[in-house]
């Protein structure tokens, strides 16, 4: 009887064990579950902070573009020849 007892009391307290474990397994997963989802923001915000960068930096590129060609249109002319004469030599082959 005494054994009956002591494996009903074993089976009880390795129940409350188990629920306890499923407790903190689920708080973890849930908190774990947040850690990515603030995550997930900042990688968002940090893609675009730098799109804005790179749309800033090409807008700088093309002025500077326009006003060199306006400075000089005959060296624009040049390069552009230049540069599709190297990409047909390219493509012949």
């Amino acid at each position: 009887m005494a054994d009956i007892k002591t494996a009903s009391a074993q089976s009880t307290a390795a129940r409350v064990k188990a629920e306890i474990a499923t407790d903190d397994l689920s708080a973890q997963v849930a908190a774990l579950r947040e850690d990515l989802s603030r995550l997930s923001e900042s990688v968002v915000a940090l893609g675009q902070g730098a799109k804005t960068a790179v749309a800033d930096e090409a807008s700088v590129l093309t002025e500077r573009v326009r006003d060199k060609v306006r400075e000089e249109p005959l060296l624009a002319i040049a390069v552009t020849a230049g540069v599709a004469y190297l990409f047909g030599l390219i493509s012949r082959r």
